[in-house]
């Protein structure tokens, strides 16, 4: 007999909490839900959860700086981070960060249930991007996250760095990062 998974979802977005949230129950999963890092912080220390989503944007706070705080309470802990602007700079610095994983919304529950399991099985996902590569301007977007990213988020070292001007690349940031 298996236990039922648990899973702590942390977003900012309440329609996205309670509607992932009620989906992953019905198919047989605990699921915790905090909208704020105080809240998400006070749920950890009382409960452990075999894996933790975290949006990597919480309402204007980073979601990197709780990740830390979630391994520290909970060093072993499972977490995946979320987000609706996905970089490969951002992906990697969650990873470094300790994270187990990085998915982009929108995410279904077929999506967590899948890292639920302890299938480590991922070559779908890299055939999948070796046969899908990315449109230039999404590898132009990458490049600017990762070199912002370099320069901790300054935008004129960044620009200087790009040989760009500021206002250019100002713009090229505040466009939705284009689809692969």
């Amino acid at each position: 007999m298996t236990a039922i998974p648990s899973l702590l979802l942390i977003d900012d977005d309440s329609l996205f909490l309670q509607t992932l949230g009620r989906s992953l129950q019905r198919r047989g999963t605990e699921v915790a839900t905090a909208r704020d890092s105080a809240s998400a912080l006070h749920t950890l220390q009382h409960k452990r959860f075999d894996l933790i989503l975290l949006d990597l944007n919480l309402d204007g706070e980073s979601g990197l700086k709780l990740l830390q705080q979630i391994l520290t309470l909970q060093p072993d802990a499972r977490v995946v981070m979320l987000t609706a602007y996905a970089s490969v700079a951002t992906a990697v610095d969650a990873i470094k960060r300790g994270a187990e994983n990085y998915l982009c919304k929108p995410v279904t529950a077929t999506d967590i249930l899948a890292l639920l399991q302890d299938d480590a099985d991922n070559t779908t996902d890299s055939n999948a991007l070796q046969e899908n590569p990315l449109s230039v301007d999404r590898l132009e977007w990458e490049h600017l996250q990762r070199v912002l990213l370099e320069h901790d988020g300054n935008i004129s070292a960044t620009a200087r760095a790009l040989n760009m001007h500021r206002r250019t690349l100002q713009r090229k940031l505040q466009k939705r990062p284009v689809s692969k």
